[in-house]
């Protein structure tokens, strides 16, 4: 029986179209794997799935019957429950009231504490661990505990499709396994799941059949979990690539080392990561979101403290954890959030473009402002920056121009090493191709790039050597001629090294 059918799902945001027509069924007591790299609208369908999200076209058909699930507690009620990656249980509360929370077991205004304790202890004998005690605080337990957690709260709304956003992230071997069972338990109760997952090899142990979205499109629907890897690959790679590069100059690459990493580690955020970037060469970082990415420039930059390893600019030990000594040694970086993390949104252009060197302008105690618009406004003529105007209030920039300025700052600086974190997010075609000339010419002056990026294409189509980073580790360290986006990806979803 088909319990849930999906045609046609289109949702848009402002400049963004996340699902352009998503097909797909499940039927009662199947796993149905969803693929798809990021960006491929697979948290928009959840969200969709889950009434966080009303599509803006298209049917959603619930046991045959056409149903419009406008919130979370609509889809709920149908029997729908969903279990984000980043689990929203309520720390300080304790097992039993996160489970029936929103659903309190309550008698003439008094919450009924026996009752509700009792039922809770069933549904975690049911998924086999009677022994988490319902008045223990959820905040106490360990990932898995907590996921536990969230899956008997589903099992109490009497959910029939659980939805399960990346559930074994944070878990180890034995708990994954754990988790295989419950899941093989609850579909021989005829319970479905839909299950996304970036690793395949759980797709085999547990899947039946496979959806893979591409840029919001079903790119196949109703595949067996046997498909061979290369099939998955070639759907999920197969797509138009909107953005053009530049032609590629070879020989930028100078002899001297500009930034050399060796055995650097975070503890459960990357582990032993080596590598070096001569000066002219930009070096390509691919992974899935949660492989260590970020977190890996963060601390090369000295805003995280590494557990192990060091960094060496231009031959000189890099203090760990401080930002002011990468500054100095000559390092940039263009936050992944270039918002929050990069931007002070309402001072002017000038204010943020010098923001790394204000030593530079100060004498006496005073600043030399003439000379610090001077070098701003130079500076974002470079970058062609629209319009040009220093004085401007960053946050009235669009947000190419708002990258621009970021880029400027290390311009100003005089940074030898770049480091770039997904620097055309929320940025339009036009500006990217911009961006992707600013870059090469960077890179062209002696400017050593690490660039991180979460589309493959953008990686191959800047970088010399691409780095994959799966789960904290790197797989492969290789020259970018002759790697296609399916290569990359084979690495990262196989998870073996090449």
């Amino acid at each position: 029986m088909t319990l849930l059918s999906v045609r046609g799902i289109v949702k848009t945001f402002p400049g963004v179209r996340a699902l352009d027509g998503v097909d797909f069924d499940v039927e009662a007591g199947e796993v149905h794997c969803l693929l798809g790299q990021n960006g491929a609208g697979k948290s928009t369908l959840i969200k969709v799935l889950s009434g966080a999200h009303r599509p803006d076209a298209g049917e959603i058909t619930w046991r045959g019957e056409p149903v419009t699930l406008g919130s979370p507690v609509d889809a709920l009620r149908l029997g729908i429950a969903t279990m984000y990656q980043e689990l929203d249980l309520v720390p300080g509360l304790s097992v039993a009231d996160n489970i029936f929370l929103g659903r309190e077991r309550a008698r003439f205004g008094f919450t009924r504490v026996g009752q509700a304790r009792a039922e809770a202890a069933r549904l975690l004998a049911r998924l086999g661990h009677p022994e988490i005690s319902p008045s223990t605080e959820a905040g106490r337990l360990s990932a898995a505990g907590q996921q536990l957690v969230s899956m008997a709260r589903a099992l109490a709304h009497d959910a029939r499709l659980l939805v399960m956003d990346e559930p074994t992230a944070a878990l180890a071997g034995e708990e994954v396994d754990n988790l295989f069972r419950i899941v093989g338990e609850l579909t021989a109760d005829g319970v479905s799941v839909v299950y996304i997952s970036h690793r395949l090899e759980e797709l085999r142990r547990i899947g039946h059949r496979v959806t893979v979205l591409k840029d919001g499109r079903t790119a196949g629907t109703g595949l067996d979990a046997a498909t061979p890897t290369a099939d998955l690959v070639a759907l999920m790679a197969g797509r138009k690539v909107e953005t053009v590069f530049g032609p590629r100059h070879e020989g930028h690459a100078r002899p001297e080392t500009a930034l050399e990493v060796r055995g650097l580690s975070r503890q459960g955020e990357f582990e032993d990561v080596s590598f070096t970037v001569h000066a002219g060469e930009v070096l390509g970082i691919a992974g899935l979101v949660g492989s260590g990415r970020s977190e890996l420039l963060e601390t090369i930059f000295g805003a995280r403290r590494p557990d192990a390893g060091a960094v060496t600019v231009r031959g000189k030990a890099l203090r760990p954890g401080s930002v002011l000594a990468a500054v100095r040694a000559g390092i940039g970086l263009a936050p992944e959030e270039r918002k929050s993390q990069g931007l002070l949104l309402d001072l002017p252009v000038v204010h943020n473009v010098t923001l790394a060197s204000l030593g530079h302008y100060a004498k006496l105690g005073f600043t030399d402002h003439s000379r610090e618009l001077d070098d701003a406004a130079d500076s974002l003529r470079r970058l062609d920056l629209r319009p040009a105007d220093p004085r401007r209030i960053v946050r009235t920039l669009s947000g190419g121009n708002q990258q621009k300025a970021v880029l400027a700052r290390w311009l100003v600086r005089g940074c030898r090493v770049l480091l770039l974190d997904e620097p055309t997010r929320g940025v339009d075609v036009g500006a990217r191709a911009e961006l992707y000339r600013l870059i090469a010419e960077l890179a062209a002056t002696g400017v050593a790039i690490v660039l991180v990026s979460s589309e493959i294409p953008e990686v191959l189509g800047l970088a010399d050597r691409v780095l994959v980073l799966r789960e904290g580790r790197v797989l492969a360290d290789r020259p970018s001629a002759g790697l296609t986006e399916a290569d990359v990806l084979d690495v990262i979803l196989e998870g073996s090294a090449a």
